[in-house]
């Protein structure tokens, strides 16, 4: 009997992290976006929160009102349509868990083994609040991460202690604790130029995942892989840049009624070549 596809994409997402070449893994919203970036050669993609919250018209990290945040059921939902959507390995954003306690986190890994998540990132900022787990409560949930995961899932923690407490001592501290609590990758957003991320992986023991785009678009992505970093990927980029692109267009149509932003589009004939492949699978 051959393998269920999943199982393979988990082994081959675990190959990448094994490796010491390093390799970049855009953030897809839709399977649409998820099938664009698989054609350009990528070797994993992931799914992005942001993205994913933009296109349904709700917001995203810093949620003012959780009736217009994303639910656990509307972000699965999209990310198993991303995953039946590609052959690649797919990482999915599995925000701070859907719950405080370590049993609720272990439930929503479970949920993404069972649509066929390669990996996932927990992290460790409380939802709704500019504030992180406490760094016992926050470990113990990334050894409840690990133990629902079994051996193939790429587990990610991520800890935002650059972006709420400015401290890279924390940020440090945290990532080495969530390593040894069995956490495969390490996540600290905020941390995206050469002399940070060369801080962090000379006192990190663990492959690092830096994130570029989050606030500027200074940094290059073969540069940082060039140094040693394991996994680069985009956030909600290329989704926020879509997005600013739509925006762009329609101010071009309301003042001057031209179409000049269309000029680089995909034509239908080749979206609907690009979205026939696999269809069959």
């Amino acid at each position: 009997m051959p393998e269920p596809r999943h199982h393979a994409a988990a082994r081959a997402f675990r190959a990448l992290h094994d490796a010491t070449s390093g390799f970049i893994m855009p953030n897809a919203w839709d399977a649409g976006s998820a099938k664009v970036l698989a054609a350009e050669g990528f070797k994993a993609i992931a799914t992005t929160s942001a993205g994913i919250a933009f296109s349904l018209g709700k917001q995203d990290y810093t949620v003012t009102d959780p009736r217009i945040g994303v639910t656990r059921a509307e972000m699965f939902a999209r990310m198993r349509q991303i995953v039946e959507a590609v052959d690649l390995p797919v990482n999915g954003d599995l925000e701070a868990g859907y719950g405080d306690a370590p049993a609720a986190v272990a439930e929503t890994v479970k949920m993404a083994l069972d649509i066929g998540l390669a990996g996932g990132n927990i992290e460790d900022k409380k939802p709704l609040e500019n504030a992180l787990y406490d760094e016992t409560l926050a470990t113990e949930r990334t050894a409840a991460a690990r133990a629902a995961a079994g051996t193939d899932f790429v587990l990610t923690a991520r800890t935002d202690a650059l972006i709420v407490s400015r401290s890279i001592e924390a940020a440090i501290r945290r990532a080495n604790l969530y390593r040894k609590a069995g956490a495969d990758c390490l996540f600290l957003p905020g941390a995206s130029d050469l002399k940070t991320v060369a801080t962090l992986l000379r006192e990190i023991d663990g492959p690092l995942n830096v994130v570029i785009g989050l606030e500027s678009v200074k940094g290059n992505a073969l540069e940082l892989i060039k140094v040693g970093v394991r996994r680069i990927s985009l956030g909600g980029t290329i989704a926020r840049a879509a997005l600013g692109f739509v925006r762009q267009s329609a101010c071009e149509l309301r003042d001057q009624g031209s179409l000049n932003f269309a000029s680089e589009q995909m034509s239908g004939a080749e979206l609907n070549a690009l979205f026939a492949k696999g269809a069959a699978r």
